[in-house]
């Protein structure tokens, strides 16, 4: 029953398989695994997508031939493994030349270096199948405001994004852009830092209609926002266009954490929302092992994710069958549409308000119910059938 088909669409970034466990404190601890070999192990395990950065699979300086030959390896493996590329992405904050942005960063080279490499990232993506491109501005910020105009640095940041959507539209790429917020680390404060403040910025761009988002859980509940809501308010406006699933504890550094390992019932109500409303994009788990772990733990993590993941999907399931909650769940009429004749109505009618505000809403015993249902107080023979 929880076993992970290439229908759930799961897939999985070499940045986390691979993550060697390395923290500001101490060096890695895992060796480094080959990303055809990370292809093969998640193949194994029944994983329909991999993810990377550019560098992640082709390191910065790689010479056209010795590029073309790490492709040849990786699609083989892709081909092997029935494995396909699910995303790709471009690494903008790791090399010292992005220690103050890419797309806004004061320096005019820094940002045309910024386009080509995401250029080039965009074209390996492609190559390789990758409908979705996201982009994370972790370096798109600053720690002291004096040093940096925001409004200015949110001009240079859509131009950039204009850039770069008038390539993929030149190019005729069948790619759609998903932008990733988070409100700090590694900067100080980084600027579109939650994922309303990209649904309002994408509607700003030269082609909002091949731009949508890529929340993260861990990144809104840094910022202490409900990831249901995030997600649902991204669903609601057509822009889901991609998912980032992991856990983490709320006022922590980016944890990345195996997904559904911290705030069980947020996650149920994630997964239930995503398989109710027909999300068919990836269910991208963009987490990692803990430091703890050797090369097999590692492998125990990402299949944990995928287990939990299916787990909850039950519930959901469960949940939409249960008697006795279906029951205490009301039926909601929409708002009616304007018209004068409905505005007059409305605007005649006498309401009992001292009526409408006695009546509880019985979500405490709502709430118990769903409670008993992820504890497993209430199982299938429970008014379930």
């Amino acid at each position: 029953m929880y076993e992970p088909t290439k229908k759930d669409k799961f897939a999985f970034g070499l940045w986390t398989v691979g993550n060697r466990g390395a923290d500001p404190f101490g060096p890695v601890v895992r060796p480094r695994m080959d990303p055809p070999e990370i292809v093969s192990r998640l193949g194994e395990l029944g994983v329909w997508g991999v993810s990377f950065h550019d560098n992640d699979l082709v390191p910065l300086g790689a010479s056209p031939k010795e590029r073309d030959a790490i492709v040849a390896r990786f699609r083989k493996a892709l081909a092997a493994s029935d494995v396909t590329v699910s995303m790709a992405t471009v690494n903008l904050f790791s090399h010292p030349v992005f220690r103050d942005g890419a797309f806004t960063a004061p320096s005019f080279d820094v940002r045309r270096y910024a386009l080509q490499k995401t250029m080039a990232a965009i074209d390996l993506g492609v190559e390789l199948g990758a409908k979705i491109f996201v982009l994370w501005g972790g370096r798109e910020g600053s720690e002291s405001d004096a040093g940096k105009d925001a409004v200015e640095a949110l001009k240079r940041y859509r131009e950039g994004l204009n850039f770069l959507t008038h390539y993929v539209k030149d190019k005729k790429y069948t790619l759609r852009f998903a932008l990733e917020a988070k409100p700090n680390e590694p900067r100080g404060d980084i600027y579109l830092s939650t994922n309303g403040s990209m649904l309002g910025f994408i509607e700003t761009l030269d082609h909002p209609e091949i731009v949508g988002v890529n929340p993260e859980v861990a990144h809104e509940t840094m910022a202490g926002l409900n990831f249901y809501h995030v997600v649902a308010q991204s669903i609601e406006a057509g822009k889901l266009f991609h998912i980032d699933l992991n856990a983490q504890k709320i006022g922590r550094y980016d944890q990345d954490l195996r997904f559904g390992s911290e705030d069980f019932k947020g996650a149920f109500y994630l997964v239930k929302l995503l398989e109710e409303s027909g999300y068919a994009g990836p269910k991208h788990f963009d987490a990692h092992a803990y430091r703890t772990e050797d090369i097999e733990g590692v492998w125990q993590f990402a299949a944990g994710c995928m287990r939990t993941y299916k787990i909850l999907q039950h519930k959901a399931a469960l949940f939409a069958r249960d008697k006795e909650i279906q029951a205490l769940l009301k039926e909601q009429k929409p708002t009616p549409p304007y018209s004068r004749k409905t505005a007059s109505a409305i605007a005649a009618t006498r309401y009992d308000i001292d009526r409408l505000a006695a009546k509880g809403a019985d979500y405490e015993r709502l709430d118990q119910l769903v409670t008993d249902l992820l504890a497993g107080a209430r199982g299938q023979t429970l008014s379930a059938s």
